[in-house]
């Protein structure tokens, strides 16, 4: 039988609906953290509301984490590993660069994952005024750029240049997702990937005369 989609608190509160309270581990709360985190942000990710959630008491919570900010810790981190974990299976491919990159770009804009989007922003969000979760996030970009800077290496830029396209690279796939897409159009957005994605020029080849400036 088909069963229909169903939203965050439905699929956590599902978990919890036995005849005698549940047993969960600390998986399940973190699991219900990261789906409530999604849905409502940081501050939805609230002891009270989860085990109602999961029709737990609050002891059940209390049996893994010393309080909330445990618990948020408890997801930073599970995040940040997860994230580390992916991009290192992401970057095993044996494609050249610029297929591997574009594939990359797919995956943050044609097959976005939205869910994941949302978590991702939250937690910077909220880093960006906390220590701990601050050195996740930095783990997390480090990761990236350093893969993304070899990829750009490998298409010919030099270590600076290939760095600050690394950096344009990610801005490119986490600020595309916010504008009009009335305006940056699928079009519009293909050529920018293109010039993004584009080799170094060769050493001591002639400028482009159109990008020239008039005498």
């Amino acid at each position: 039988m088909a069963r229909k989609h169903r939203s965050g608190a439905a699929k956590i509160k599902s978990q919890g609906t036995k005849s005698h309270t549940p047993k969960l581990d600390a998986q399940a709360w973190i699991d219900a953290a990261l789906e409530t985190l999604a849905d409502g942000g940081i501050e939805a990710v609230r002891v009270e509301p989860l085990a109602a959630a999961l029709a737990v008491t609050k002891g059940s919570f209390y049996w893994h984490f010393a309080d909330r900010r445990a618990l948020l810790d408890a997801v930073f981190t599970q995040w940040a590993s997860g994230r580390i974990e992916a991009i290192r299976e992401q970057m095993a491919s044996p494609e050249p660069p610029r297929m591997m990159l574009t594939r990359l770009a797919d995956l943050y804009t044609r097959h976005g994952n939205v869910k994941g989007l949302a978590i991702e922003l939250a937690i910077r969000s909220f880093a960006s005024g906390d220590e701990s979760a601050s050195k996740l996030v930095h783990q997390v970009d480090t990761e990236r750029l350093t893969h993304v800077t070899r990829l750009f290496g490998a298409l010919g830029w030099e270590l600076v240049d290939a760095q600050a396209r690394a950096v344009l690279f990610y801005s490119y796939l986490f600020g595309q997702s916010l504008l009009d897409a009335e305006i940056a159009t699928p079009v519009v957005s293909a050529r920018a990937l293109d010039a993004l994605l584009a080799e170094a020029p060769a050493q001591g080849a002639s400028p482009d005369p159109e990008q020239q400036s008039p005498a």
